[in-house]
Order: structure tokens, then sequence, then C-alpha cells
């Protein structure tokens, strides 16, 4: 069983800063894209920001030049530092990994979701 599991959120006057980070652990034979995504209340979740494992990155266009995603491959980890933040900024954070298991011999692909992490951004 794999599991990821977020921390970092809270809530933080606009202009601060906050770091995300997601661990992965269980039965991981590899990783291959780890990514945040958001949903704000009443809204569809969207992506924030994807890592590929050789670190090819995508930022949403409303994030750019203000969040940064890293990833530790060695330690499974995917890591989002959102800096200059702004109320719109406001949602549950959540981290996606596309892991695959090992088991009698064959892969398995797996597309996991942390349970998300709460932002809060007040003006």
């Amino acid at each position: 069983q794999v599991q990821l599991v977020e921390s970092g959120g809270g809530l933080v006057q606009t202009g601060r800063s906050l770091r995300l980070s997601c661990a992965a652990s269980g039965n991981i034979f590899n990783i291959n894209d780890m990514g945040w995504y958001r949903q704000a209340p009443e809204k569809q979740r969207n992506l924030v920001a994807t890592i590929t494992r050789g670190d090819s990155i995508t930022y949403a266009d409303s994030v750019k030049g203000r969040f940064t995603i890293s990833r530790d491959n060695d330690k499974n980890t995917v890591h989002l530092q959102m800096n200059n933040l702004k109320p719109e900024d406001t949602a549950v954070y959540y981290c996606n990994a596309h892991v695959q298991t090992l088991s009698l011999d064959q892969l398995h692909e797996l597309d996991l979701w942390g349970e998300g992490t709460q932002v809060t951004v007040s003006p």
C-alpha cells in the first residue's frame, strides 16, 4: 500500500510565504510525475504545478514567478515553495503522484492523491 502525506499548510497574511511538502511511502518501485493541485470552495480542482522525474516543470499561469516546485527522488518527496501569497491562493492543496509498484514481478500504475492541506491567505 502506498500513501501520500502532505504537510505545511496554514493561515498567512498577503505577501507572506508557505512551504508545502508531500511524502510518499509504502511499496514504491518508481515515481514518475508528481505535482500539486488546489481546490477553492465551490470550484473544481486545478493544476498548480507538476514536475517529472527528470525535473521538467509546468506551472499554472497564476503562480508563475511566485511558486517553486521541487522533488527529492531519493526521499520520494515533493515540495511547493509559495511566495508572495495572495488571497486568491486560498484553497485546499492536494499532492498527486504517479506511482509504480512491483508485485509478483508485475508493475502496477497508481494515480495517488493526498488528503489535502488547507492554505488560507488573509487580506
